[in-house]
């Protein structure tokens, strides 16, 4: 006779409780990370915080925060985590907000935090300000614009303060709101266009220099999909610079000839080349310029 099994109760602590679905929900638009006064304000005591630590429910980030369910979460949790960590005034900033609000790439750099107070963090870069500007971008709390670029400017090499400023396409209205001083006057007077790399940027700023027109930046080629690097369409003249992450495979290349020779077709003059060849020697780019009819300034 087959042996019957007995049904048991599961003990309180096994449960499900109201606190935990409180937390589910609020962790759900919070990049699954939440702070101990938000795990508090769900419900849950400072011994069901560490028996949910204990059985791997919550995760411990930093002092303070943690990760809901598991610690394998996102770069924006682990932004989120960051400002919560350095307190409810705290922002996402610099170089970390500049990477959220997509003009740069993040590299696993420690977190720019700024905040009323200057904390002592791991992982976690502070800086103090007394006046906290704030917007949320995508439920995190994060410098707006103008401060962001200002802000990045003031710790970052060029190269990357370029960068950020030219993928921020930011209005006129903007530009006149930055300093026209120092680093950041210096990008805006030479050119804010909307560059798609950093070779673009080499390119378009040593273009400009030699006292070349200024070029239209990865505008649209009418009536078709195609985004010229740079383009001067009074002479017809476009000027692609290539790179090995976007144009070395064999099907980005094939596609590149025949785009080139469609817009040959068409009239225009397609000249290709790359950050390598303009530095090893740029008299020869700016000659091949002048001989596809690439317009002076002024």
């Amino acid at each position: 006779m087959p042996r019957r099994r007995s049904l048991y109760r599961a003990e309180p602590e096994q449960l499900t409780t109201r606190a935990d679905l409180a937390v589910a929900r609020l962790a759900a638009g919070q990049w699954g990370v939440l702070s101990v006064a938000e795990l508090r304000a769900c419900g849950l005591s400072a011994d069901a915080i560490l028996t949910r630590v204990r059985r791997g429910n919550l995760h411990p980030l930093h002092r303070g925060v943690y990760a809901v369910g598991h610690r394998n979460i996102t770069t924006e949790g682990r932004f989120l985590a960051a400002v919560k960590a350095c307190g409810k005034h705290a922002v996402l900033s610099h170089y970390c907000a500049a990477c959220h609000h997509g003009w740069l790439s993040y590299r696993g750099r420690p977190i720019d935090v700024t905040a009323p107070t200057k904390r002592t963090r791991p992982t976690i870069k502070t800086h103090r300000s007394d006046v906290i500007e704030r917007v949320f971008v995508r439920q995190i709390p994060v410098t707006p614009r103008i401060r962001t670029i200002i802000d990045l400017a003031r710790v970052e090499p060029e190269d990357v303060v370029k960068r950020a400023l030219r993928q921020a396409r930011f209005t006129e209205a903007e530009l006149e709101l930055l300093p026209r001083t120092g680093l950041l006057g210096s990008i805006v007077d030479l050119s804010a266009a909307p560059t798609a790399s950093g070779n673009e940027d080499f390119v378009l700023d040593l273009v400009l220099k030699a006292g070349f027109e200024h070029p239209l930046v990865n505008a649209p080629y009418p009536g078709t999909r195609f985004i010229p690097d740079l383009w001067w369409p009074q002479p017809r003249l476009i000027v692609e610079v290539d790179s090995r992450a976007w144009h070395s495979d064999p099907i980005a290349q094939r596609d590149d000839l025949d785009r080139q020779a469609w817009l040959e077709a068409r009239g225009e003059r397609v000249l290709r080349t790359t950050k390598p060849q303009v530095l090893r020697n740029p008299t020869r780019f700016f000659a091949r310029l002048v001989a596809a009819g690439a317009p002076m300034s002024g």
